[in-house]
């Protein structure tokens, strides 16, 4: 628990962080940029379930975690079709 203590001091500037990829990500989906919105959106899910483990929130951030997974999968099977 102490590792994920270290951060607690940023956690506002993480979630202010996350806000701006989160609105990066919804310009990608909306302009149709799927690899972009994934980039974005990986890191946003990461930061908001640090912030769930933190605060102790279940539901958020194992919905994250989810997130973050479906994202990683998306990343990979890009790069596998692209290669």
């Amino acid at each position: 628990m102490t590792g994920l203590l270290a951060l607690a001091a940023f956690e506002q500037p993480m979630k202010r962080f996350a806000v701006l990829l989160g609105i990066g990500s919804t310009v990608c989906v909306v302009q149709g940029w799927t690899l972009a919105a994934m980039l974005f959106s990986l890191p946003f899910c990461v930061i908001w379930a640090y912030c769930g483990w933190l605060r102790t929130e279940p539901q958020l951030k194992w919905l994250n975690l989810m997130f973050a997974a479906l994202y990683i999968y998306g990343l990979a099977r890009h790069i596998w079709w692209t290669n």
